[in-house]
């Protein structure tokens, strides 16, 4: 993989929101959600994830996780995604979240 350099790395605005709603998303070519986001000053958005083999909607709701909020909307279906939910592929390749452990404030950059 092609080494980048700090410039680089502060491109990608990687934050920190609190999961507030889990929608299913049985339209979805692969079992998905649609998560709503709170990013604090950033506003709330939403995306669609693929983590329905480690998640049920109920323990998702509170949890912080870290997203990509400065790509493009994307179109998936009849919904637009906000921003990218980001995440590690497991030994079977579902999906497990990226959490914070402690509490930020919403909207926090990761540095």
């Amino acid at each position: 993989m092609e080494e980048i350099n700090w410039t680089d790395f502060e491109k990608v605005d990687l934050r920190a929101g609190t999961i507030l709603e889990v929608i299913t998303f049985p339209e979805a070519r692969k079992p998905a959600y649609k998560l709503k986001v709170d990013f604090g000053e950033y506003g709330i958005k939403m995306s669609s994830a693929q983590i329905t083999q480690h998640y049920t909607p109920e323990e998702l709701i509170g949890q912080q996780i870290v997203g990509v909020t400065n790509f493009p909307r994307k179109q998936i279906g009849k919904f637009m995604s906000e921003f990218l939910v980001t995440g590690f592929a497991d030994e079977n390749g579902a999906i497990v979240l990226t959490t914070l452990k402690g509490k930020v404030p919403n909207g926090s950059k990761m540095c």
